[in-house]
């Protein structure tokens, strides 16, 4: 087994005061896999300026100037990381997404309502609702 210390001792990571984190499921689950330089850039900008809820508002012209990327990168950026699920975006405001999968949506019953305790017991036990 591998004995890891720290290269640098006097530079070791604390958690900041301020909020931010990289969920560890964006590499294990492979949502990384599905990403471009470009794109992971600016999902790594978003985490790291996202308030707790995962929600930012940088304008275009200041995500381009920190990330030295010009309009149509960042405009494919945004729709690539829009496109696998990881950020949504209303302008001007950015959303970073749970990695979680997302609800099951409540389904209806034949008759269009919304199934019943007793409905999906007995549905369950094979006697229909």
């Amino acid at each position: 087994m591998v004995s890891k210390r720290p290269i640098v001792a006097d530079r070791v990571r604390t958690v900041p005061r301020q909020f931010s984190w990289i969920d560890h499921r964006l590499v294990r689950d492979r949502h990384i896999e599905h990403l471009n330089h470009r794109a992971a850039a600016l999902y790594l900008f978003l985490v790291t300026v996202a308030d707790a809820a995962g929600l930012s508002y940088y304008s275009d012209r200041s995500i381009c100037r920190r990330l030295t990327m010009d309009p149509s990168t960042l405009h494919q950026a945004r729709a690539d990381l829009t496109a696998v699920g990881l950020i949504a975006w209303q302008s001007p405001l950015y959303q970073v997404l749970s990695l979680d999968p997302p609800p099951r949506p409540v389904q209806a019953n034949a008759a269009g309502g919304l199934w019943r305790l007793g409905d999906i017991l007995k549905a369950a036990a094979g006697g229909g609702a």
